[in-house]
C-alpha cells in the first residue's frame, strides 16, 4: 500500500503601510503620520507622529529583535515622516487641491512568498502609492520602472525613473531583502507556536 502525502504550499506576506495626512485632525487615535508592519495581515510593529517611536506589537518581535533594530527603525520612520510631509504638500499644489481640506498620501510596500517544506519561492513584490484613496503610482518589478496611474503622477514617474539605481534598489528590496525578513519573521512565529504547543502539552 502506497500513501501519497501532498503538502500544500504555505503562503506568507510582509507589508509595510505608511499613511500621511496633509494636516493634523482633532480626532482620537488619528495621527498626521502612521506606519505599521503587517505579517500575514497581522500587525507586528507601529509608529505614529506623536510618540515618534517604532514599537513591537507582537511578543515575539519584542523578544527576538535587538534594541538597535528598533532604534534604526525609529530613525527610518522619522525620515519617511519628513518625506511624506513634503510630498503630500507637493501633490496638493500639483493637483490644485485646497489646503483647507484633509488629503491623504499612502504607500504600501512588501512581498509575498510560497513555502513548501524548506523551499521558499518568491511570489510577488509590491510598491504602490495612493492619494486620497485613489491609485497613484505603482512599481513594475519586471521592468524596474514606475507606472503612473493618473496624469498627475507622470512628473514623479519621470523623476524616479531617471535614477535607475533607485529603481534597482526598489527591485532588490522587494525580491531579496523583504523576502529575507519575511522568512526570518515566519521562522520566529513558527518557533513561538512550537514553544506554546510544547509548554501546553500534558503528555506523560
Amino acid at each position: 500500500m502506497h500513501i501519497l502525502l501532498l503538502f500544500t504550499a504555505e503562503k506568507h506576506s510582509l507589508y509595510y503601510i505608511y499613511t500621511a495626512l496633509s494636516k493634523p485632525v482633532d480626532l482620537p487615535g488619528i495621527y498626521q503620520f502612521t506606519a505599521m508592519g503587517l505579517l500575514d495581515n497581522i500587525q507586528i510593529d507601529y509608529y505614529n507622529s506623536v510618540e515618534q517611536k517604532k514599537i513591537p506589537k507582537q511578543t515575539w518581535m519584542k523578544e527576538k529583535m535587538q534594541e538597535d533594530y528598533w532604534e534604526k527603525g525609529t530613525q527610518s520612520r522619522k525620515s519617511k515622516e519628513q518625506w511624506f510631509n513634503v510630498n503630500v504638500d507637493i501633490l496638493m499644489k500639483r493637483m490644485r487641491h485646497s489646503e483647507s481640506a484633509v488629503h491623504v498620501l499612502q504607500w504600501r510596500t512588501g512581498c509575498e512568498i510560497e513555502k513548501q517544506g524548506d523551499e521558499v519561492k518568491f511570489s510577488t513584490g509590491i510598491s504602490e502609492y495612493g492619494y486620497d484613496g485613489e491609485n497613484f503610482l505603482s512599481f513594475d518589478i519586471k521592468e524596474s520602472q514606475w507606472i503612473a496611474l493618473v496624469d498627475a503622477a507622470l512628473p514623479s514617474k519621470r523623476k524616479w525613473d531617471s535614477v535607475p539605481i533607485l529603481n534597482q534598489y526598489t527591485k532588490g528590496y522587494l525580491e531579496k531583502e523583504c523576502v529575507d525578513w519575511l522568512k526570518k519573521f515566519t521562522e520566529y512565529v513558527d518557533k513561538q507556536l512550537e514553544h506554546k504547543l510544547f509548554t501546553n502539552c500534558k503528555c506523560e
